[in-house]
């Protein structure tokens, strides 16, 4: 590995959070713009679950391609794709229209995610990793909070439309700063990795498939908020911006975690930090659709980040000090293969079951798997 900076590689950061800016503000957008054509909740799973159906799919194969060619080609082909859903869902603002758009956002971003990812990992000295991941998560709550509330204003005062014609402007900045990056981080290639090699070693590897296993409940948790959260919220009478501010809180809620997780992890084991947070998680599933005025909304959503916010920079600490150095990219192309899984099952198993049940029970459902999660992490500490 070749490396022009030694320390934080904060470029690499802010490039990978640009594009989570677009990536958040169209998953939002696609969501309430289907439910202004009157989408059921099974359409609008469907809807979420394409998102991520071919990182699901190929998210290993990419990390593979990573670490063979680096971060700058994959992450370019990313962030065009991302900003080709935006064009596809402004020009043709129908469901099947919604449907095409949805592939080019998952995709796209998946392909900047894993291959950023890995690049924040090797760019990173061992020392500063936690660290990095730490600035890294704090830069995705905050583009938690500017996604959507930049949707969701444009929404409000210009249409679905607009915002989405709007919001490949980040991905335009992000390219822009991609090739200001790889002036900087000129990461050397690894090399296809030897044929004796396959993800079931990674799989079977005890101590990554357990951060697998809690990495699979935590996506779960996030996704399925990102997913019901908007759908709750407009169901509750609340406007397209008031959607935005709930939304908005739960990133606050990510970012003040974050900042203080350093002295969690200081003062208590990493396991039993994991397993405080999904045992959190799940009391917030149980009272989220409880609440049903913007007040409460806020304060539910703020404690829903709180909980959830530390758990994705410290199973990102635990991959990479686990996993063969040879083999980074690959690994999160096998992470970003369970998130992307969770994403593109559960919005239409979930979906389906509001359909039959109704959002709040769906929930509830969400709150015993997180309580699962806990009692699983609980027993690694």
């Amino acid at each position: 590995m070749a490396l022009r900076e030694v320390g934080i590689p904060h470029r690499l950061i802010a490039l990978l959070v640009l594009g989570h800016v677009a990536f958040t503000g169209s998953r939002f957008t696609l969501t309430l713009h289907a439910v202004a054509l009157h989408a059921s909740p099974f359409a609008i799973g469907l809807l979420m679950g394409l998102i991520m159906v071919l990182p699901m799919l190929l998210a290993v194969r990419v990390g593979r391609w990573c670490d063979r060619t680096g971060y700058a080609r994959p992450t370019a082909i990313g962030f065009t794709m991302l900003a080709a859903s935006g064009l596809v869902a402004g020009l043709v603002p129908t469901m099947p229209g919604l449907y095409v758009a949805s592939v080019l956002t998952g995709s796209g971003y998946m392909l900047a995610h894993v291959a950023m990812n890995n690049a924040i990992g090797q760019a990173s000295p061992a020392s500063l990793l936690t660290q990095s991941f730490s600035w890294l998560t704090m830069g995705f709550s905050l583009s938690g909070i500017v996604g959507p509330l930049v949707a969701g204003f444009l929404i409000d005062h210009l249409g679905h439309p607009a915002a989405f014609l709007f919001l490949p402007g980040f991905t335009v900045a992000g390219l822009l700063l991609l090739a200001m990056a790889h002036s900087h981080h000129s990461i050397a290639p690894r090399g296809a990795p030897a044929a004796s090699e396959s993800v079931r070693d990674l799989v079977l590897n005890d101590p990554l498939r357990t951060v697998f296993i809690v990495t699979g409940v935590l996506s779960m948790g996030w996704d399925l908020f990102m997913f019901l959260a908007p759908l709750h919220a407009v169901r509750s009478g609340l406007s397209a911006t008031g959607a935005s501010l709930v939304m908005g809180a739960y990133g606050v809620g990510t970012f003040a975690i974050r900042l203080a997780l350093p002295r969690l992890t200081r003062d208590a084991s990493l396991w039993r930090t994991l397993s405080a947070a999904m045992f959190m998680t799940a009391i917030c599933y149980v009272l989220f659709p409880l609440a049903a005025t913007l007040p409460l909304l806020l304060l539910a959503a703020f404690a829903m980040g709180l909980a959830l916010g530390c758990g994705q920079p410290m199973a990102m600490s635990l991959l990479y000090v686990t996993v063969p150095a040879s083999r980074a990219g690959e690994a999160v192309g096998v992470r970003s293969t369970i998130t992307s899984a969770s994403q593109t099952v559960l919005p239409l198993v979930f979906g389906g079951l509001g359909s039959a049940l109704g959002v709040a029970a769906v929930f509830w459902i969400g709150a015993l798997v997180m309580a699962w999660g806990g009692t699983f992490a609980n027993r690694r500490r």
